[in-house]
């Protein structure tokens, strides 16, 4: 099974063009961020409460990326809130979806192309190959929203990154997007670190798009 942030980039993908559609660059940074710690939550390594996010075991669970970032939080010598590590680790979130993007394409789940337009600049796309791994998480996602069913706890992760980084209707029709969401922030609030990452990546957001209407700019 693809990884939280792996399955959020793949949500965030034009599949035809190969380009991520989702807003400005930042915001899927911080998305990207976000589904790196609530991954490592799961896999109870942090944990979190109103002032800072910590880690419960430092121990490293197999997965290059994510034992990058707990090693990072765990070499801090005093503990944060989740909204400075989204940052943090936002920092170097490019470098992260190139990896991920590169795990993605070496499974065959996307196919990179390059060209140069107006033979100087280069461009990357990465056209969708099997839309097995993308078409699961949106029927998993959609199913929960459409019915009563408790989520599972990964679930509740997807749903709560998904409205926070404006991705419900890549997982439904606006139609049905707009029916679901209550539903959606529900579910969204079942999980305490959830709800934090998500305050974070909401007040970033925000802090983002306040300099972008300024005519400033942003990493």
């Amino acid at each position: 099974m693809p990884s939280i942030a792996e399955e959020i980039l793949l949500l965030a993908l034009d599949d035809e063009k190969g380009i991520f559609v989702y807003g400005p660059d930042i915001h899927l940074k911080i998305a990207l961020s976000g589904a790196v710690l609530m991954e490592l939550a799961l896999a109870n390594r942090l944990d979190t409460d109103l002032d800072r996010l910590f880690v419960v075991n430092p121990s490293p669970v197999g997965d290059d990326v994510l034992d990058e970032v707990l090693a990072g939080i765990a070499a801090c010598e005093s503990e944060r809130p989740a909204g400075y590590w989204l940052n943090e680790i936002g920092e170097g979130a490019e470098a992260i979806r190139q990896r991920l993007i590169d795990r993605l394409v070496d499974r065959g789940i996307l196919r990179r192309v390059e060209k140069k337009v107006f033979g100087i600049f280069e461009t990357r796309r990465y056209p969708v190959v099997d839309d097995r791994a993308e078409g699961e998480v949106k029927r998993r996602i959609a199913d929960v929203l459409l019915s009563d069913e408790i989520p599972d706890p990964r679930d509740v992760v997807i749903i709560g990154l998904v409205l926070a980084c404006d991705l419900l209707e890549t997982v439904l029709h606006t139609r049905e997007a707009k029916k679901v969401r209550p539903r959606a922030e529900q579910i969204a609030r079942m999980d305490l670190i959830g709800r934090e990452v998500r305050n974070a990546i909401n007040e970033l957001r925000g802090s983002v798009d306040a300099l972008a209407s300024t005519g400033g700019t942003a990493k």
